[in-house]
């Protein structure tokens, strides 16, 4: 994963979304002030470790802000529903399937 970069509400990820890049993004995404838009951009992450997924449900659980996902496919999704998080806008925005 390249350096975390907050470009207004946008929150462009690449490379592997491994334990440590979700790790990063948790914090992120724990310091998010109530109510706040954020949208995490993970289009270009070419490798997904069904960790990394996990630690993201954690976190999204327990956001405050408004996060918006770019960029999962239909196996990061169905990670995300295991864990609990509410994943219906998410299946109607997919735009690729990698199993």
């Amino acid at each position: 994963m390249h350096d975390v970069l907050l470009d207004h509400s946008t929150i462009p990820l690449s490379g592997a979304f491994d334990g440590l890049a979700a790790r990063r993004l948790e914090a992120i995404l724990g310091r998010a002030e109530p109510g706040a838009r954020l949208r995490v951009d993970l289009t270009q992450v070419r490798e997904f470790h069904d960790f990394g997924i996990a630690v993201l449900a954690h976190a999204l659980t327990r956001c405050k802000a408004q996060v918006t996902l770019l960029g999962l496919r239909h196996h990061q999704i169905r990670v995300l529903r295991y864990c609990g998080v509410d994943t219906a806008p998410l299946e109607r925005a997919v735009v690729a399937d990698a199993a």
